[in-house]
């Protein structure tokens, strides 16, 4: 049974098209933490995970608590945004320390690196959960998750870990226009992916690469790109923004002052891909999995 709190998803006027096409999935996904008794969510902050969350939480109550990691792989920003939302809401969080260099293999970056990584957060995700009594780790992976490449996604299923969007069939477009409607601050919030997948399959990981990275996207965002990557070449900095934003960014004097920006922190050179931003760009390279393989991060 769903918990006093519980704001009115569907109330009486809404817009017809959002009850039509979302009450069932919303009130399936409501029954299937009701299910689940009790859950540590895995809490990133993104747009998925703080539906997933907030949704759980209302149904839950404190039977449900955000469990967030904290490693190099994530920008500081976020963890700041994470943690900031679990205060405004009142929901428990506990703090994972993950290491992910700790990990055999995750260096060396393999096209499986997702997995490797994945299979060792989520193993210590378990562990502490099940410590605190909890019945089940859910994560915020959704339908629309299938259809790429992501190898993660079998770490996920091997360890048992429970992702109620997906299973109530919901999909990102589903998630945001929900997250909207019940004026969650993350509904238009750019697409998160950790910062080991701005760098090409085989070469080396390491935490000054990983730091160059975020600093360099930090840069792109305080000029008013929300969504930016920037790929690492070695020494090169390959920038992906939305198609509409290259003309802006291609201008004098932003141009010469994000070129000048990169190079400080160590880049040779500055490149703007004129294909844009693009979820899996680094996952281009590899052979094309059949339609029944898994898919890999972006």
């Amino acid at each position: 049974m769903t918990s006093a709190n519980t704001k009115p998803l569907f109330q009486q006027g809404g817009a017809p098209e959002l009850e039509a096409a979302l009450r069932g999935r919303y009130e399936r996904l409501i029954a299937l933490l009701e299910e689940l008794e009790s859950v540590a969510v895995a809490f990133s902050g993104g747009v998925d995970s703080t539906f997933l969350l907030s949704v759980a939480h209302e149904t839950l109550g404190e039977r449900a608590v955000a469990y967030t990691a904290r490693s190099p792989l994530v920008p500081e920003s976020e963890i700041a945004a994470a943690q900031e939302f679990c205060e405004s809401q009142g929901i428990r969080q506990v703090m994972v320390d993950f290491d992910p260099f700790a990990v055999e293999g995750f260096s060396a970056n393999p096209p499986d690196r997702c997995y490797v990584c994945k299979r060792a957060l989520f193993s210590e995700l378990l562990r502490q959960a099940k410590e605190a009594g909890f019945a089940h780790v859910i994560d915020g992976s959704n339908v629309d998750d299938m259809g790429d490449y992501r190898p993660g996604m079998r770490a996920l299923a091997e360890l048992g870990i429970e992702s109620p969007l997906r299973a109530a069939g919901l999909t990102k477009a589903d998630i945001r226009a929900l997250s909207r409607y019940r004026d969650l601050p993350t509904w238009d919030m750019p697409s998160y992916a950790c910062l080991a997948s701005r760098i090409p399959y085989g070469e080396q990981i390491d935490s000054a690469k990983l730091a160059r990275i975020e600093a360099a996207e930090g840069i792109l965002h305080e000029a008013g790109f929300r969504q930016a990557r920037v790929r690492s070449h070695g020494d090169i900095a390959r920038i992906e923004v939305p198609p509409a934003a290259i003309e802006r960014i291609a201008q004098e004097p932003l141009r010469n002052d994000l070129s000048t920006a990169l190079r400080n922190l160590g880049f040779s050179f500055v490149t703007l891909d004129l294909e844009g931003y693009r979820t899996g760009s680094m996952n281009e390279v590899l052979e094309k999995p059949s339609p029944s393989s898994e898919s890999l991060d972006s």
